[in-house]
């Protein structure tokens, strides 16, 4: 066992530094504002939840989690997604106030990692959960606003690929005879793994159903047509489907951004209609992702339709254009008997919408470099005014 250095963090951890810190915060009031207005109010869970409770239904596996024992013998856990806290307190007590519940929030979640991959271990969430509404527009409300926040936030080049939940699983669990082989194509699919779906589809004799299937979906075949094609597959839940996408395709926030893939497959276990991931230009990860998943409140006792998305802040932060606002961070350097006069000039400066840091000129090691961190530096030292 390497001993650990003064300096390291453990595995996927990260620290914020204040330039991009600002970018966050900036970010945060922008989507705030803008989620608020579209009549949603924030909340905020726990860090720490039982492990009985939100770790068991999470739809993570439990690898990820990061377990710890409180002092009372219960096993807990860092909460590693947003949305099942959300549920777990919304079947507590919001729902029976108001029905259906509009919630979002911005919070850090929590996934351990079994070796360094450069991916992080906790990163921040921004999302919106619609609850107690199962309708096709609750559907179309939620991908509405994920393409108006990504807009407000400053992002135009983005796809949104919609596929859903029960669709995929009725064509896994009708098309493949197999248990054993519907996990495993299913796992390809998470992976969009397509090149192993075809060496499965040449190995398994029982391959040729769901493979004709799979052929047709990435062959851009349209849902009406696939589901004509495929009539086992048509029930309730993928006729709304249908539904939604009608709807969407007379939104303006979605016209050219939206596109429908029935092979999209969420490594979320817990959905069960509509889903979808957020792709922008010049990233390599998905933005975010989201859709319906009407069960997961059974799980604490409550019987009602949700659905919601999250996206990924520090992908997001990665692509989104560098604001051009001009601002000017002046150092205004002071004496102890000056201080006063430095506190009155630092005010006017402030009006003027600049940022100030006052310093005690003797208290600088190295002038020359501390003083590169400015635009502006005026030292009343010297007199200068």
């Amino acid at each position: 066992m390497s001993v650990i250095q003064p300096f390291e963090k453990p595995l996927g951890m990260r620290d914020t530094l204040p330039k991009l810190y600002t970018h966050h915060q900036t970010l945060r009031t922008k989507a705030m504002s803008y989620i608020t207005k579209n009549g949603y109010e924030f909340i905020q869970t726990p860090s720490l939840e039982y492990f009985e409770t939100i770790g068991k239904i999470s739809a993570l596996d439990e690898a990820a989690l990061f377990k710890l024992v409180d002092n009372q013998g219960e096993m807990l856990v860092l909460r590693p997604d947003l949305t099942t806290p959300i549920a777990r307190v919304a079947a507590a007590k919001l729902l029976k106030e108001k029905n259906p519940l509009r919630l979002a929030y911005n919070s850090t979640v929590f996934r351990a990692q079994q070796r360094e991959g450069g991916r992080p271990a906790e990163f921040e969430q921004l999302g919106l959960e619609l609850l107690g509404d199962t309708s096709a527009l609750a559907d179309s409300e939620i991908l509405r606003l994920a393409a108006g926040l990504l807009r407000e936030l400053g992002l135009e080049d983005f796809t949104i690929t919609i596929g859903h939940a029960g669709l995929i699983n009725q064509a896994l669990e009708t098309l493949i005879p197999s248990a054993e082989e519907q996990q495993r194509v299913r796992e390809f699919l998470v992976e969009k793994n397509f090149v192993s779906i075809d060496r499965w589809a040449a190995d398994y004799k029982q391959s040729n159903p769901f493979y004709a299937f799979f052929q047709e979906a990435i062959g851009g075949t349209s849902l009406k047509d696939l589901l004509q094609a495929f009539p086992e597959l048509a029930t309730n839940e993928t006729k709304q489907f249908v539904s939604v996408i009608e709807t969407i395709e007379t939104l303006p926030e979605l016209q050219n951004v939206f596109q429908v893939d029935p092979l999209v497959v969420s490594h979320m276990h817990y959905y069960t209609g509509m889903v979808f991931e957020v792709y922008g230009a010049g990233s390599g990860f998905p933005l975010g992702n989201g859709g319906r998943y009407d069960d997961l409140l059974k799980q604490f006792g409550t019987e009602v339709g949700a659905t919601g998305f999250s996206i990924r802040i520090d992908h997001l932060l990665e692509i989104l254009p560098t604001s051009t606002e001009p601002v000017t961070r002046r150092l205004l350097y002071t004496t102890q008997s000056m201080y006063a006069k430095a506190l009155d000039l630092a005010a006017e400066y402030k009006q003027q919408g600049e940022f100030v840091t006052i310093q005690l000129k003797q208290a600088v090691q190295d002038t020359e470099s501390f003083e590169k961190n400015f635009d502006q530096v005026t030292d009343l030292t010297e007199g200068e005014l």
